[in-house]
């Protein structure tokens, strides 16, 4: 079971909407420390929090932040893109790499990276953001990479548990945030996200699903695609 308080946290992407919300809730519930990272670690405006520049897809920028991060216990690998790649047929297929490179190997590297840091630490644990459409085909690659990313959570969790770090996966639609602002729908509150998120981990949640549209099509999986797709049934 896993305690935020006295924790030490890195949060990447921490700097606005979700992550943002994130370094807040932490230090609300007794965080020792939180390390944020951006691109531009000057975007990080939370007093107490420790920026860091980090571009999740450059493998020495990832190594440079795990050696100033030797205590983290707990990893939250947040950061992402969505370039609107949402054709798989017609996209430039240098945004589908970008997106999969953000998306999918930018946490995985992150993870490589920090996983040995909070084993010597005794343990902990890693929250990786998804999103309903890793269940949800609907926005072509970006979909595409929170599946896969789905898929790297679900067996991490299996290599982790024996090395002590437990591994919490956060589904959710629409987030109020810079990235959904052109969005027209229902949004989720980020603090409100935030602090879901973090409970699973306390709680030692496998997946936490934080809202209603999420829920019903988690239970959808297990029925006729064509309830997820009704184009499918005409």
């Amino acid at each position: 079971m896993t305690t935020i308080k006295d924790s030490v946290v890195l949060v990447t992407g921490g700097s606005r909407g979700l992550g943002k919300a994130l370094v807040e809730e932490l230090y609300e519930r007794g965080a020792a420390k939180v390390y944020a990272t951006a691109r531009d670690p000057r975007s990080v405006t939370h007093p107490d929090a420790v920026p860091l520049a980090l571009e999740v897809t450059d493998p020495a920028s990832v190594a440079a932040v795990a050696a100033r991060t030797p205590d983290v216990t707990v990893l939250i690998n947040n950061a992402g893109i969505s370039l609107g790649a949402h054709s798989l047929l017609d996209a430039p297929l240098d945004d589908v790499r970008r997106e999969f490179e953000t998306n999918f190997y930018g946490p995985l590297l992150v993870t490589r990276a920090l996983v040995p840091v909070i084993e010597r630490n005794g343990g902990g644990h890693l929250l990786n953001v998804h999103s309903v459409l890793s269940w949800l085909g609907i926005a072509g690659s970006y979909s595409a990479t929170k599946a896969a990313l789905w898929s790297q959570t679900n067996s991490l969790r299996l290599e982790l548990r024996p090395r002590g770090i437990e591994v919490t996966g956060l589904h959710v639609g629409y987030i109020d945030t810079d990235m959904t602002s052109g969005i027209d729908a229902p949004k989720s509150d980020a603090r409100d996200v935030a602090a879901l998120a973090l409970d699973g981990v306390e709680a030692g949640a496998h997946e936490v699903l934080a809202d209603d549209l999420t829920r019903s099509v988690k239970a959808g999986l297990s029925g006729d695609l064509a309830a997820l797709y009704p184009q499918l049934a005409l």
